[in-house]
């Protein structure tokens, strides 16, 4: 484990990232009262990908949507079109989980690179990984949660708890993702298992003046 904190923390100091840098553009609140167009892109062929990766995009969607007491609605949308836009990375790619800003008909959007192959992480986490799907999965989701809040406004914290921690910043990494991996007892509890804390859920209805 001590391995796996020197990688990743080398890691965010030459510019990849598990959670990305702080100075990664950050947008302004969208307009939320129509639903968001989205866009998930297939990931075949890119490495560490499986197709239910997809299906860990569209929960960690719902989870913002639900922690937003609904007020801030999803909805599919072909590419062209969508504001946020989730695409899967491949190792060369030089990155874990970034936002980077796009503007789609005037407005400004998110594209999301999560990378899915856990050999990014180093060996330790790649070979837990292996043995523990479910660590494998929660690693995956909350990337995508953490990603999905930088897409929605909100900026890395201090606070270890929070889905917008920045590692930069210290603490364990691996008892991080152990944490909500602990949660769990089937894939399926994923859909119903928040990533997000308290300190998030307040600072995204202060972003977005819900009650």
């Amino acid at each position: 484990m001590r391995k796996l904190w020197w990688f990743l923390i080398i890691s965010l100091s030459i510019g990849g990232s598990v959670f990305a840098t702080p100075s990664q553009s950050i947008l302004a609140p969208f307009d939320i009262s129509r639903p968001l167009p989205y866009f998930i892109a297939d990931g075949k062929g890119k490495k560490g990908f499986t197709t239910t990766d997809m299906g860990l995009a569209r929960w960690a969607l719902a989870d913002w949507q639900r922690s937003s007491g609904q007020a801030i609605r999803f909805e599919p949308a072909p590419e062209s079109s969508a504001l946020i836009r989730l695409y899967w990375a491949e190792p060369s790619e030089g990155r874990y989980g970034e936002m980077e800003r796009i503007v789609v008909d005037g407005r400004l959007g998110a594209a999301l690179y999560i990378h899915p192959d856990m050999a990014a992480l180093g060996p330790d986490i790649a070979e837990q990984a292996d043995r523990d799907p479910l660590l494998r999965e929660s690693i995956v989701y909350l990337t995508c949660v953490h990603e999905l809040g930088h897409a929605l406004g909100l900026q890395h914290t201090r606070e270890y708890r929070d889905i917008m921690y920045y590692f930069g910043y210290g603490g364990d990494i691996p008892k991080y993702f152990d944490r909500y991996r602990a949660q769990l007892r089937s894939r399926e509890d994923i859909a119903k298992v928040s990533g997000l804390s308290p300190g998030d859920i307040t600072r995204l209805k202060a972003l977005y003046g819900l009650p």
